[in-house]
């Protein structure tokens, strides 16, 4: 297939996916208009009918993702995998504040995988520390030289603290690329939770030297060591279903890819020429540093000219994840402020019609849950402004008209809604279990009650993420800056009183919200028990969610045969975890 021919493919796919999910969303409007038109319309049906339309064409958009990605298979791209590597990398740990023993037991465990592949390859670890903390800054320089003796790696790690973090993890990015770039011909970037097999990173780096165009690699990372309920939902869901979602991803965006923020491979030339990130004018949220910075690089990378590319056939990279709801949606805060940063971003220069609608859908990605919460505020209006019923329209008739139900229609739009969320999770664990791939997941049979557990789980938490998406939305829009609050990590463990006081105010809107819908609209009141109960019983549901999770169900690969760069860390974790228990900690004082 040429170039030529593989970009009109590449075109004639992403229309055929916006034209799905736009016939979806028109599908709902018009279906939800015939609904309201039962007893006449109003200038809020119409409204309603509009926020259907958007949020069913985003949730069609989402859906079709996936049954691209289930319509197609990875396949590597062509690279000699035995070839000699030529260039020299080198592979970049940032850490703010983290367990120097975690994060730097990591970095031993990739240079002692790469060292048993055998691979005459340059490669040098550098750990980049922005830690405030003066306690874990004292740490991190004796766990660095316990590394580095463990490890024979005079020469081949390095490690430096910056004075002021700038930019947070984009400035200490930048500043190794500044100061140290011209060194290496590759970059690996890694989070602290990072963990990739050496087997992989060579294979990246072999096909960054095979495309000479190719100025960023992407991997997926799948998340691994959850211990939580909610822990282990979101590793199931990261292992299960989103390969898929990923597959339909690389397809629709093609040269054009996705950048995490971690676990890829850069070309430091490339990132260094294009990736200069100037602060925005005014005050944060929406000035200051890009915090969203990942997705600005790949927009700036391909504008050069650049191939960014998802390669989702990559095993072998890994992360770890938040063990609880508050966490996540910690994290989440400090994702919703950069994706709507990006509204500063999209209209820059030179960037790619591809580059600005992704940076579009992280916009939408946040906002979307005000479009479903105007929808359920202005359904419990409706009752209120509509007119009262006409029974006698004709004058003089003697016998009362009585308009006909269009509850089919109304039926008939929440199944489809639903389905639009169900039938892509439902179709996946089908494939899986046809393709042999639910055998890594203890089989068909756990594999697809895994997947009813993780829809049942995801249904009861999604009215509590939403509350929190819609704070973060409001809180940026208000002008209040979250900053970049510190990972935690470990035992997310929360007590009753912990849930209760984050997220004791979602109990209040939760009571509020069906007391005005039994009041105002009780035919609805039904419909938003799913919605209401679970925001009522939102502390419960974080307490529960945050503890240990037992039994198979929504068991992992990981889980069930670890994979050797896992196991190389629980021992070499081990191994300095014993050795360092006899030394001194260090005095307690903070920066």
């Amino acid at each position: 297939m040429t170039h030529r021919q593989s970009r009109v493919g590449l075109y004639a796919l992403r229309g055929l996916a916006l034209a799905l999910s736009l016939l979806a969303g028109l599908g709902a409007f018009v279906l939800f208009l015939q609904f309201g038109d039962a007893d006449g319309l109003d200038a809020l049906d119409i409204l309603r009918a509009l926020l259907i339309l958007i949020s069913t064409l985003w949730l069609a958009w989402g859906a079709v993702q996936a049954l691209i990605g289930l319509t197609s298979f990875a396949r590597p791209p062509a690279y000699d995998p035995a070839a000699p590597i030529r260039g020299r990398t080198a592979i970049l740990m940032p850490v703010y504040n983290e367990d120097p023993l975690a994060t730097f037991s990591r970095v031993a465990a990739m240079d002692a995988s790469l060292a048993a592949v055998g691979d005459s390859a340059q490669i040098h670890f550098a750990i980049l520390s922005d830690t405030r903390n003066e306690t874990i800054a004292r740490r991190e320089v004796q766990l660095f030289a316990h590394l580095v003796a463990d490890r024979h790696g005079m020469g081949r790690f390095f490690y430096r603290r910056r004075e002021m973090n700038t930019g947070k993890k984009a400035g200490n990015i930048e500043d190794f690329i500044t100061r140290s770039g011209a060194a290496y011909d590759y970059a690996l970037i890694l989070d602290a939770d990072s963990l990739m097999d050496g087997a992989t990173i060579l294979q990246m780096i072999r096909r960054m030297e095979a495309e000479p165009r190719l100025g960023l690699l992407q991997t997926l990372p799948k998340v691994i060591r959850a211990r939580s309920r909610f822990g282990r939902a979101m590793q199931f869901s990261a292992s299960f279903f989103s390969p898929v979602f990923a597959r339909g991803l690389a397809m629709m965006q093609g040269e054009t890819g996705p950048f995490w923020g971690h676990n890829a491979l850069v070309r430091v030339r490339a990132f260094a020429e294009s990736c200069g990130l100037p602060a925005l004018r005014g005050k944060p949220p929406f000035g200051g540093h890009v915090m969203s910075h990942d997705y600005v690089e790949a927009a700036l990378l391909a504008r050069a000219g650049w191939i960014v590319r998802l390669d989702d056939d990559l095993d072998g990279s890994f992360e770890e994840g938040p063990e609880n709801i508050v966490d996540h949606a910690k994290r989440d805060r400090r994702w919703c402020q950069g994706n709507l940063q990006h509204s500063r971003i999209i209209g820059a220069p030179g960037l790619r019609a591809w580059s600005r609608f992704v940076f579009a859908q992280g916009i939408m990605a946040y906002i979307a849950p005000l479009f479903w919460l105007g929808f359920i505020l202005a359904s419990i209006a409706a009752p209120l402004m509509a007119p009262p019923p006409d029974y006698f329209p004709e004058p003089y008739w003697p016998f009362p008209y009585f308009p006909p139900s269009e509850a089919s229609k109304a039926i008939g739009l929440a199944i489809g809604i639903f389905g639009l969320l169900l039938l892509p999770k439902i179709l996946i664990a089908t494939r899986a279990a046809l393709s042999g791939r639910a055998r890594g997941f203890g089989g068909p049979a756990l594999a697809f009650a895994s997947t009813i557990g993780e829809l049942a789980f995801s249904s009861l938490t999604a009215p509590v993420l939403l509350m929190y998406a819609t704070r973060s939305v409001f809180q940026v829009l208000l002008g209040r800056d979250g900053g970049w609050p510190t990972n935690n990590r470990g035992d997310g463990s929360l007590s009753l009183r912990e849930s209760f006081l984050a997220a004791h105010w979602i109990v209040s809107i939760g009571l509020i919200g069906l007391a005005a819908t039994w009041l105002f609209a009780p035919g609805l009141f039904l419909w938003l028990l799913p919605v209401g109960v679970p925001m009522i019983f939102a502390p419960v549901l974080l307490w529960w969610s945050s503890h240990p999770s037992t039994g198979r169900l929504m068991g992992v690969p990981t889980e069930y045969a670890p994979p050797p760069i896992m196991v190389l860390h629980d021992q070499i974790f081990a191994r300095w975890t014993a050795a360092l228990d006899a030394e001194p900690a260090p005095e307690t004082t903070h920066a």
